[in-house]
């Protein structure tokens, strides 16, 4: 019975590690050296490369107590249109600092989060520039640091939300995840689109700026990549609270749609409530993975 048992055991932990979208790690070529490019610095004063023949920056939060023999997850976070990657970084301008997912983030849960400026405040991303300047910042990370290349994400808010959606659509084999947050699936394009990223989607159903029904179609993108049954989310009356709905049949790359009674905002919130359940929900997304 002793010996059936140790053979059950191994089979069963691979059950509840697929199920909780557990995989193996794959190092990047960063893992086991100190880093030569990205210090704590980075957090505060951006980095700077060449992409498409521009200048172009980003800051690099670390972890605490960065070591390079594990691989961290890696976050894109995107601003917003008229906004930059310092406040962001600071969090000022609408934002929480870094989307507020570190504040989330325990030590086993690590990630090293890239906050990248946009050309003239923005993410029109022509001719797929943009996609191509955060590939290379990409590269340029994961060849200084110990990085999870299964464990790649993006969020963002308006702009921000439309860059990330527009990495899924052309870098879907390489970003698992996405966190889009009141966008729009035009401004920022979608070359490729057809491979399944995990997806969470939020907006307000009273958007002034980007309506919900560009949400809406950005979601039912990857409802459709992903395998997931089609439904109507509900969506909340006026001066209700968000309404969550996880989608079912999604297999390794779930979907979750959130819409909330309100305007145009990074940081919605409940009624009553005296904070802001984006940070929440789009730390709940990504830690699912591991």
């Amino acid at each position: 019975m002793t010996r059936c048992f140790s053979q059950i055991l191994p089979a069963v932990a691979l059950v509840v590690a697929a199920l909780r979208g557990v995989t193996a790690a794959t190092p990047s070529t960063g893992c086991g050296n100190a880093p030569k490019l990205i210090t704590d610095a980075a957090a505060t004063t951006p980095l700077s490369l060449t992409s498409n023949g521009k200048n172009r920056e980003f800051y690099v939060k670390l972890p605490e107590n960065y070591d390079n023999s594990h691989p961290y997850r890696l976050i894109f976070t995107l601003h917003a249109l008229g906004g930059n990657a310092q406040q962001v970084t600071v969090g000022n301008g609408g934002y929480l600092p870094w989307y507020g997912i570190p504040a989330l983030a325990n030590d086993t849960l690590g990630a090293v989060y890239i906050a990248p400026n946009g050309l003239n405040n923005g993410w029109a991303n022509q001719g797929r520039e943009d996609v191509t300047f955060l590939e290379t910042v990409m590269e340029t990370v994961e060849a200084d640091l110990c990085i999870d290349q299964n464990l790649r994400f993006s969020t963002g808010f308006s702009y921000g939300a439309a860059m990330s959606f527009s990495l899924a659509c052309s870098l879907g084999k390489q970003i698992r995840a996405v966190a889009a947050l009141s966008g729009n699936p035009m401004i920022s394009g979608c070359v490729g689109g057809t491979e399944p990223v995990a997806y969470y989607g939020q907006h307000g159903t009273k958007d002034s700026v980007l309506p919900i029904a560009g949400g809406r179609q950005m979601r039912d993108r990857f409802v459709k990549n992903n395998g997931c049954t089609a439904q109507s989310p509900p969506e909340p009356a006026a001066g209700g609270k968000h309404v969550k709905t996880a989608y079912s049949g999604c297999g390794d790359y779930p979907v979750v749609w959130n819409a909330f009674d309100g305007d145009h905002t990074p940081q919605p919130m409940d009624p009553g409530a005296a904070e802001t359940f984006s940070a929440v929900e789009s730390w709940e997304f990504f830690s699912q993975f591991e």
